[in-house]
């Protein structure tokens, strides 16, 4: 690809292709949540023996979970494609700011910035489900800021003419259509 080349995607277009990434993620897990709930019925000691603390809870759900999907934003925004299924369908890449392909190290510093809110709520909800009180104002508060993190990720596409996310902006990356 030339450097500098490319249009950048506006929030619309960036939007449709994480839906049709979502498609691809959902492939993964709803076989997952079947085999969870397989294991929960047939198997509740196995079940209860990986989710028995919030600590294991939310190891076996980085595992099975965030690490998989964050590896396929990862592995295909670093491919020479540059791209995930969905922005594929949408004719997107993600480059440098200069317009050259992201290395691997880029697009782990992506991706772990798009994916800290996720993983943040993930801790919460464990932590939550676990507690005495899971109404303290302590988890509201962890919510707030995910929410509040998501907010500004979404919201800082309308600032500036590129439509770049936060985790475009601290990985020094953009979307480009092509």
């Amino acid at each position: 690809m030339e450097i500098g080349s490319g249009t950048p995607a506006g929030p619309r277009r960036r939007l449709l292709a994480f839906c049709w990434d979502y498609l691809v993620i959902l492939t993964y897990l709803v076989p997952l949540v079947g085999l969870g709930v397989l294991i929960n019925r047939f198997a509740p000691e196995v079940a209860a023996a990986l989710f028995e603390s919030p600590l294991k809870a939310q190891a076996m759900g980085f595992m099975l979970i965030t690490l998989p999907v964050a590896l396929y934003f990862v592995l295909s925004e670093a491919s020479t494609r540059q791209a995930t299924y969905g922005k594929r369908r949408l004719s997107l890449v993600v480059q440098d700011v200069n317009g050259s392909r992201i290395g691997i190290s880029r697009s782990i510093v992506r991706t772990a910035a798009k994916f800290t809110p996720w993983e943040l709520a993930h801790y919460f909800i464990w932590q939550s489900s676990f507690s005495d009180s899971p109404e303290s104002p302590v988890f509201a508060a962890g919510f707030v800021t995910v929410w509040v993190l998501v907010g500004g990720d979404l919201a800082a596409m309308f600032f500036g003419r590129k439509y770049r996310t936060l985790h475009d902006r601290i990985s020094g990356t953009s979307v480009v259509r092509m």
